[in-house]
């Protein structure tokens, strides 16, 4: 994805081009040489920031008790899950904020973006290119789950050979391994990745607290009281939003364009 300035606020203006110009020669034997008119025009799309957060509370006497930095241990594992929660609403629209739009994969699926799994891979995937193509995009990578990998590597020309040395073959491959890939429906997802862009309105921040009391978000029923418990807990924040533009371009101006599109899995 393209990642855009940062955010200054928690809603950012995109100007998405709308209407093409239309240009044409000077013709000095006719209308007097003048030179031709043309309008473009533009329309608003918005980036939002979400915010996402978790806030995890420990003992303090494991702290002072353990053998290991626990810290150093949890926030990696807090940003991993981070990561697989925006993937997740990005990717598939899972739990996404109400202010984002949908994910790609059920943009894909409005869009009619995709081509059927039959049992040739290969011409699965050009089919999915050239829904992209006609669109007026050009494929910039292809993304899937891990088991992607088995089915690249069993891809096979008629004498059993793996099939290499082609367009399909090089385009660059990323591989979903945080658990936010739908292996249950899609095979991959193919595309104009710059297409998708995202912004960020605050990093991921760290606060240590120690005096704080924690309520459950459904029941607001006081589960910890730092300070009575001896507890302290790690706070742990993040704003962004992302956005699929999809600007009208000279190889398609309808409004049926989509810089996207996936293999479906067969359904048995």
């Amino acid at each position: 994805m393209t990642k855009l300035p940062n955010m200054t606020s928690d809603k950012t203006k995109l100007r998405i081009l709308d209407t093409l110009p239309i240009v044409s020669f000077v013709d000095e034997t006719n209308k007097n040489g003048r030179k031709s008119v043309t309008k473009m025009a533009w329309k608003d799309k918005y980036i939002n920031a979400a915010e996402l957060a978790v806030i995890v509370p420990i003992k303090e006497n494991l702290l002072n008790d353990a053998s290991v930095d626990i810290w150093a241990q949890v926030r990696p594992r807090i940003t991993e899950a981070f990561a697989s929660k925006i993937d997740n609403a990005i990717l598939n629209g899972t739990n996404k904020p109400t202010d984002w739009e949908q994910g790609i994969a059920q943009q894909i699926e409005t869009a009619n973006a995709y081509a059927e799994e039959t049992d040739n891979f290969y011409k699965d995937i050009d089919g999915a290119m050239t829904k992209v193509e006609t669109s007026g995009y050009n494929v910039t990578g292809i993304l899937g789950g891990l088991e992607l990998k088995s089915k690249f590597r069993n891809m096979l020309d008629n004498t059993g050979q793996p099939i290499q040395n082609t367009e399909i073959g090089a385009l660059p491959r990323n591989y979903v391994d945080n658990g936010a890939w739908d292996k249950k429906n899609l095979d991959l997802i193919l595309g104009d990745f710059k297409q998708a862009v995202y912004s960020i309105r605050q990093d991921v921040t760290f606060k240590v607290l120690d005096q704080a009391v924690i309520q459950d978000p459904d029941t607001d029923a006081i589960v910890y009281n730092l300070a009575q418990d001896d507890m302290v807990a790690l706070r742990v924040t993040m704003r962004l939003g992302w956005a699929l533009p999809n600007p009208v371009n000279i190889e398609n101006t309808t409004e049926t364009r989509f810089p996207f599109a996936s293999v479906k899995k067969k359904v048995d």
